[in-house]
């Protein structure tokens, strides 16, 4: 079949590129099951809708899989739309990170499927494969269809692939560039590095931690699975000889959760001819000193942690290996300073349990630390169903307030938060002076 996998056009709230990257992995996963496809990133790429509707005219697609996330609900709502009214035959299914979360709210869309459990891959091929076998089957793991009776009951859970079946998306249909001028402004506090060019490498997925406020759990499920280090390093490797990539971001719920495997791909980068610098997202809890030490001589630039709060109070709400108090952080801090590491903190305002005074002073202690803070509003997923408008759900984006939450501050204090949120903080981040140390001749 020939098939079209596109992130809708958006403004998004926040960009990552490694939230992006299942548009690619997907599609080279459906080539591999023997579909042509196309993967399009229309957010990314900033499309009009009228670049869109010239994609499916043109595209003659007969199946359309839409992505789909927490802040790009009207961007599937007027796609679903557009696909109606130009490619009529073609079958749609949305799968992403919302529809695991409240299912039921896509079914008020112009589709055909919405994946709501297990790897995006396998929601594609069992869908692709429900179209091929003219829409007979009821029953699809992961999957609920819509028949002339309704929509299918979400009934058996969908696959989780274990990693010698994920695919590496090719890097030459990935729009590093965009994703480069999205990066380009440090003081947004997305995740890479301005004005240098990221390979995403996407290693793990699934994490125990099981924080109430990460979707990765419901997603990705409790146990991690992870891809082999010969692997990983050959697709840096290859990646880097085509040409234009400065460093890596791996992309995985808790990097060093498993020290073994990270110890050993530590060991593999230092012993090629280059250096790679590169960088990870992790728990505090999962770091060491000799860990650290390691990480440093490898090639690693920026370790992110969830900090989200050195506030008491709040402390005993998180799961226990976040627990985390101001000594512990800081002798972390301490460790990633000799080892020329900067430190990244993800912070929460408006966390349960916390005040707009404790979160300053948790940005105070992280920037007297010499780290780079990365704050974001609390948002109460758990208060997502499939009853809420289109309106209503855009409004879970970590910036802006949810209905329950207003009275939960006075307008002061709102105002206090966005000043946080919002305002300069002054950091200048020297990611990119690492970087390009870790590139330089000899390295």
């Amino acid at each position: 079949m020939r098939i079209l996998v596109v992130w809708p056009p958006q403004v998004p709230s926040y960009f990552n590129a490694g939230h992006h990257l299942p548009v690619f992995s997907v599609a080279a996963y459906l080539r591999d099951q023997g579909h042509e496809t196309v993967a399009v990133d229309a957010g990314a790429l900033n499309f009009t809708w009228k670049d869109f509707a010239d994609l499916l005219w043109q595209g003659d697609f007969q199946l359309i899989f839409l992505v789909n996330e927490f802040d790009v609900v009207e961007g599937v709502r007027r796609a679903a739309d557009y696909c109606r009214a130009i490619a009529p035959t073609a079958k749609l299914c949305t799968f992403g990170r919302l529809s695991f979360q409240v299912p039921d709210f896509f079914q008020s869309l112009q589709l055909d499927g919405i994946g709501y459990s297990g790897d995006y891959e396998a929601i594609a091929k069992n869908f692709a494969s429900w179209v091929q076998a003219e829409c007979q089957e009821t029953t699809l793991p992961g999957v609920t269809v819509r028949l002339p009776a309704g929509w299918t009951p979400r009934v058996v859970p969908g696959e989780q692939l274990p990693p010698e079946q994920w695919v590496l998306p090719a890097t030459s249909e990935i729009p590093y560039g965009a994703y480069d001028r999205l990066y380009s402004r440090d003081q947004s506090k997305f995740c890479g590095i301005p004005d240098r060019r990221e390979l995403v490498v996407p290693v793990a997925r699934g994490c125990p931690v099981n924080c109430e406020f990460c979707d990765v759990p419901v997603m990705q499920g409790l146990r991690e699975r992870r891809l082999p280090i010969g692997r990983t390093v050959a697709y840096i490797r290859d990646s880097f000889a085509l040409g234009g990539f400065e460093y890596v971001a791996f992309y995985a719920p808790t990097f060093t959760l498993d020290r073994k495997w990270t110890v050993g791909l530590c060991g593999e980068l230092r012993s090629q001819p280059r250096v790679y610098p590169w960088k990870c997202a992790t728990t505090l809890h999962s770091l060491d000193e000799e860990l650290v030490r390691l990480m440093g001589d490898s090639g690693c630039v920026r370790i992110s942690v969830g900090l989200e709060t050195l506030e008491k109070p709040a402390l005993e709400l998180l799961p226990r290996a976040k627990r985390k108090h101001i000594d512990e952080f800081s002798m972390v801090a301490g460790w990633c300073q000799e080892a020329g590491i900067e430190l990244n903190c993800f912070v929460i305002a408006g966390l349960p349990g916390t005040t707009v005074e404790g979160v300053r002073a948790t940005l105070g202690l992280v920037a007297g630390a010499g780290a780079r803070s990365r704050p974001t509003l609390y948002t109460p997923y758990h208060e997502m169903h499939g009853g809420l408008s289109e309106a209503e759900l855009s409004q879970f984006n970590r910036q802006v307030p949810v209905p329950s939450q207003y009275e939960q501050l006075t307008q002061g204090q709102w105002a206090e938060v966005y000043a946080i949120l919002f305002g300069r903080d002054g950091y200048a981040t020297p990611a990119p002076g690492l970087v390009d140390a870790g590139n330089l001749p000899g390295s």
